[in-house]
């Protein structure tokens, strides 16, 4: 009932400065302290007005909504096999918690308090973490893929994104092997080695397969790739070195399959390997093939999330994917929200992503189970976005409130409404440093409802003194925001902090080519987060 009128108050709330803007009602946090972890608050009858401008603030944040970039699918994880058993032995075990987890993860009706969390990558075949190892079609030679099952894959699997899809009609799923089956291999086994070129027509053909057998099971698919981190090669688990020649031929392939098969509106997503190599591989494949792929994904593994504007330099009309990063049990809590937050849920998308994703949604405490013998995610192991535990509970980590505070700001206002957008934003005064912003304009079913535009500001100003024994002071930071030649002003904890209000469509255009200046020089200070410790880079 609450939620109900918030939503109303919102709706009817009377516009301030000439019937041009409403005041700022909605705010969700998460700080330092842990004080408020994604928690809601609606200001009621103390709103933040917008005024006529003034004295800046310690930091001044401009929006400009005439400056329309690149549109954001939505923030979330990879659905591994070990993941979907994680989730589906909670289902048996605790049905309420289950139910009330996947609702807190990806319900993302407007004015809720759960995250809507929009984006799933899910593995064909066996990845490092599954039970087994598998593909869909295992007997050796069968180059007419007559053995092609798609069962092969756990049921589970196909149950729990069938109920996320059910709680989030929204939902994007991105498909990609870690490895082709293992007869189309030097190796001979899913487990490293590289592919042989002469099966490029027949994995194409698999591929297509395996984008029917999801079909088969109700799913849409978004998105496709043809191979998980393509440069690296590990004998423990499954992979595969493609080279970028060959994943053009595969991608040419298989996008005339798609396109005569009923797939023309599901995009072949290239690359999905580290930023360090953002100007070797994936530019390649472009000069190779780029009328089969809409563009390409990055890991954080190796390289800064800027290397994703060589890309972007390279190939401005191609689309820019984030798809995997993964912190382990034990880094600090804080560090991480800020590395998130920094790199990904806003600075990835900074440099032109449309979504973020981290690697396992969910493990057990000890970041099980993985694949038998493998060397990834060794000890303290890879954490994921939810952490089971035995006894059938469950706690959320820090990789779910740095995305939470993401989500938020570009869920769909209406349902089945658009995504928001990201728009030109900048931030000056004498704390600029101590912010980093995103913002974004969600559009509406009704053209004269008025859109939604939202901040998603990061302060991570922490002073620390030269003292021995170092004192620390997280500060917070009184910023103004201008909008429309309106100033508001609010003082951002350390933390994250979302804001959102309502103003008339302006009819902006979106750009063909990214006029944004990025960050001249980005805050440095120590990463905590721990990458997931894949074989390095080869190139």
């Amino acid at each position: 009932m609450y939620l109900c009128a918030v939503a109303s108050l919102i709706a009817l709330a009377a516009p301030v400065a000439s019937q041009s803007i409403t005041e700022i009602y909605d705010i969700w946090s998460t700080t330092w302290d842990r004080s408020t972890l994604f928690t809601y608050t609606n200001l009621g009858s103390n709103p933040l007005p917008w005024n006529s401008p003034g004295a800046i603030g310690q930091a001044d944040i401009s929006v400009d909504d005439s400056q329309l970039l690149q549109d954001i699918v939505g923030f979330g994880a990879a659905l591994t096999d070990s993941s979907a058993l994680i989730l589906n032995n909670l289902k048996s075990q605790n049905s309420g918690n289950y139910w009330n987890l996947l609702t807190y993860l990806f319900d993302p009706t407007d004015a809720n308090q759960n995250a809507g969390l929009s984006y799933i990558r899910v593995p064909l075949g066996a990845s490092d973490f599954s039970a087994s190892g598998y593909t869909f079609d295992d007997v050796s030679g069968d180059t007419s893929l007559s053995s092609f099952n798609i069962n092969n894959a756990p049921s589970y699997l196909f149950s729990v994104l069938s109920d996320i899809q059910g709680i989030n009609p929204n939902l994007k799923i991105h498909i990609l092997p870690w490895s082709p089956p293992g007869w189309m291999k030097d190796s001979g086994s899913i487990n490293g080695g590289s592919f042989l070129s002469q099966y490029i027509n027949t994995y194409a053909s698999y591929l297509l397969k395996s984008l029917q057998g999801f079909q088969s099971k109700g799913f849409s698919i978004y998105a496709i790739g043809i191979q998980n981190e393509p440069e690296n090669s590990d004998s423990t688990y499954p992979s595969c070195l493609l080279s970028a020649s060959q994943e053009a031929q595969i991608g040419t392939a298989l996008r005339t399959l798609m396109n005569n098969n009923g797939f023309s509106s599901t995009r072949i997503i290239g690359y999905d390997h580290n930023w360090s190599d953002a100007g070797g591989y994936p530019v390649q494949l472009m000069q190779q093939a780029a009328s089969a792929f809409a563009g390409v994904s990055f890991h954080c593994y190796s390289g800064s999330v800027s290397d994703q504007e060589t890309f972007y330099n390279a190939y401005p009309d191609k689309e820019i994917y984030f798809t995997e990063c993964t912190g382990t049990y034990g880094s600090d809590w804080w560090s991480d929200i800020k590395w998130y937050m920094d790199n990904l849920f806003i600075g990835a998308v900074q440099y032109n992503s449309m979504n973020a994703l981290m690697w396992n949604l969910a493990l057990d405490g000890n970041g099980n189970p993985k694949y038998p013998g493998t060397d990834s995610c060794g000890s303290p192991g890879c954490r994921p976005v939810v952490t089971v535990n035995s006894d059938g509970s469950y706690s959320v980590n820090q990789e779910f409130y740095s995305m939470a505070q993401a989500q938020k700001a570009i869920n769909p206002k209406d349902s089945g409404g658009p995504f928001g957008q990201r728009i030109g934003v900048s931030v000056t005064g004498s704390l600029d440093w101590g912010l980093i912003v995103g913002a974004y304009v969600t559009g509406r079913v009704n053209p004269s409802d008025w859109d939604r535009y939202s901040l998603v500001v990061l302060n991570w100003r922490v002073l620390v003194d030269d003292q021995p024994n170092g004192s620390w002071d997280p500060t917070p930071i009184t910023a103004t925001i201008e909008f429309r030649g309106y100033q508001a002003s609010y003082t951002f904890p350390v933390g994250v902090t979302t804001l959102t209000w309502y103003a008339p469509s302006n009819g902006a255009s979106k750009r063909s080519i990214n006029e944004t200046a990025f960050p001249a020089e980005r805050v440095e200070e120590e990463i905590r987060v721990v990458r997931h410790p894949h074989a390095p880079l080869a190139i």
